[in-house]
């Protein structure tokens, strides 16, 4: 059996925990690579997403309906009445493990509750299946693990917090 899919069998066998994400509406957004542009989107919704160890395929499936069918968008009388989907958007995600961060103790963080790797890379691949399964709409990510510049203009401002423990 290959690496790849005895993770899968792993993190489909987990119990849910809390997979965290940051939401942010946007007019525009971008990732950067070694200086070079990986991925923009226009308006639509950038998400920094973060699993851990006990995150699983039905916390992505949980959290990718919630996010595309969530009422961030103006209707023609300027309520928040319509989703990513409805407003035809767009979507860039970024994996970012930092969302776990413990800041108890010192004045260093601690990020012993982000997944290791081997956990969170399929994770976070399947989360983008999962956000493209749910709403058809583009889905553009930036490069798991790499150094990336990511430049955004929030729009509202808006931006949410959402983790799949308290489905909130």
């Amino acid at each position: 059996m290959a690496m790849r899919e005895m993770i899968r069998i792993d993190i489909q066998n987990q119990k849910g925990s809390e997979m965290r994400v940051v939401i942010q509406k946007v007019q525009e957004a971008s990732v950067r690579i070694d200086g070079k542009v990986h991925a923009a989107i226009g308006p639509g919704l950038l998400i920094f997403a973060g699993w851990e160890a006990e995150d699983s395929q039905e916390d992505n499936t949980w959290m990718a309906q919630k996010i595309t069918k969530m009422r961030l968008f103006e209707d023609l009388e300027g309520v928040m009445n319509r989703s990513v989907m409805e407003a035809a958007g767009q979507l860039l995600v970024i994996s970012q493990f930092t969302l776990h961060a413990t800041t108890k103790k010192g004045n260093r963080p601690s990020y012993f509750r982000a997944a290791h790797p081997r956990i969170s890379k399929p994770l976070y691949e399947d989360f983008l299946d999962q956000l493209w399964n749910a709403s058809d709409l583009s889905v553009k990510s930036g490069e798991f693990g790499a150094d990336m510049k990511v430049a955004l203009v929030n729009d509202g401002p808006v931006t949410i917090t959402m983790d799949s423990k308290n489905k909130e």
